[in-house]
């Protein structure tokens, strides 16, 4: 008996506050467990030392028979309390220190989503502010439960039990690595598809494997353009041409406009002589108008052609911005030139105009039943009498 007791003592005394041990769960209940480490009592391990993060009840966690490693946190010889969230947390500290110094990629699970951002569990408690788990701003995380990202851990302080982690970190450096990648692969004269990411006041930016070009607005169109949007939106698929690479300042020159079929090669075939158009008066200058008969295409009206009277000048007629309908005197596209009259249409106008009267005129007399001699006539014998 007395023997029995000194091997019980001679136990007691080889566990010490912050010992690990392995011990087999014995009993669940929802707030704490017991566990067997093969001392005299068993080990009491409450629910706030079995994870870094949030747990519901012991079960959700733990079963009967499982065996896992403890630390002593407090010995009595009424208590021994211990640590499953010790052991782990040890371990996950110096993993998390070797991988902030190598800058390693790992996975982890979203364990939860609380304000500010989300949260992990690597053994210890980390968290990814709202800021640092995309590229582009997320207004909802709530999908992001369950969900596993790949992350960097950026902070940590042991002492406060504090790490912080990011999914952008990695997403940054992947997409440094494309941008690299398309700067090399890319050449002035290219002609590639991309993506028009956003619209400016002076032009668009259209991803092209991950590195954002400018399509400047004097390069969306042959015609002007008043607003980027008046030619793309964002999400457009769109091919450009490459003007110009600097790789130094990741930076890329792109055109649309290159890659659209000029405008008089549009028209070769649908502006002929003596067709008549539809336009605008975009300039007037000292010797006519020109007009924009289609987009990036004018032709000119000659002085002599604007009106059926002599003036000194196109703007006592014309106005810019005027909407007008001319004849076409001539074309030739490969000089890209187009001759045009409004004149020819006022002439033209009004000898229809002078033929429809001709006609009723002569419509009265065939219905008269006398001609215009006639009546001439009966005039003449009145004096003779």
């Amino acid at each position: 008996m007395v023997e029995e007791m000194n091997n019980e003592m001679t136990e007691f005394e080889s566990l010490s506050v912050g010992d690990l041990v392995k011990g087999t769960i014995a009993k669940v209940e929802d707030k704490q467990a017991y566990v067997n480490v093969g001392y005299k009592i068993d080990g009491v391990l409450p629910i706030s030392e079995l994870s870094s993060l949030h747990v519901e009840t012991m079960s959700d966690a733990l079963s009967e028979g499982e065996e896992h490693e403890f630390k002593v946190t407090k010995l009595t010889e009424e208590e021994l309390v211990l640590s499953k969230k010790a052991v782990v947390a040890e371990k996950a500290w110096e993993d998390m220190q070797k991988r902030i110094d190598s800058g390693e990629v790992f996975e982890a699970t979203v364990a939860d989503v609380v304000k500010g951002g989300l949260v992990v569990d690597v053994g210890v408690r980390g968290f990814i502010p709202a800021s640092l788990v995309e590229r582009h701003y997320v207004e909802d995380f709530s999908d992001y439960k369950g969900k596993t990202l790949r992350l960097k851990a950026v902070e940590m302080d042991r002492e406060r039990n504090k790490l912080i982690l990011s999914q952008r970190a990695v997403l940054d450096a992947e997409a440094s690595e494309k941008k690299k990648e398309t700067l090399a692969g890319i050449a002035e004269g290219d002609v590639i598809e991309g993506t028009v990411q956003r619209l400016t006041d002076f032009g668009a930016f259209v991803d092209v494997g991950g590195v954002d070009g400018l399509v400047h607005i004097s390069q969306m169109a042959h015609q002007h353009v008043e607003s980027p949007s008046d030619v793309v939106a964002e999400g457009d698929k769109v091919n450009v041409k490459v003007l110009s690479v600097d790789p130094d300042n990741e930076r890329i020159s792109l055109s649309i406009k290159d890659t659209l079929p000029g405008p008089w090669e549009t028209v070769k075939d649908q502006i002929k002589q003596d067709d008549i158009v539809d336009g605008v008066v975009k300039r007037l200058v000292s010797f006519g108008a020109f007009v924009e008969v289609a987009p990036g295409v004018e032709g000119l009206v000659h002085i002599s052609q604007i009106a059926n009277r002599h003036i000194a000048t196109a703007g006592e007629v014309l106005t810019e911005g005027d909407e007008v309908k001319a004849k076409v005197l001539d074309v030739n596209t490969e000089e890209k030139r187009i001759s045009l009259s409004i004149r020819a249409l006022d002439e033209e106008k009004q000898q229809k105009i002078d033929n429809q009267q001709k006609e009723a005129y002569k419509k009265e007399d065939d219905h008269s039943g006398f001609s215009l001699g006639d009546m001439i006539g009966d005039q003449l014998d009145k004096y003779k009498k």
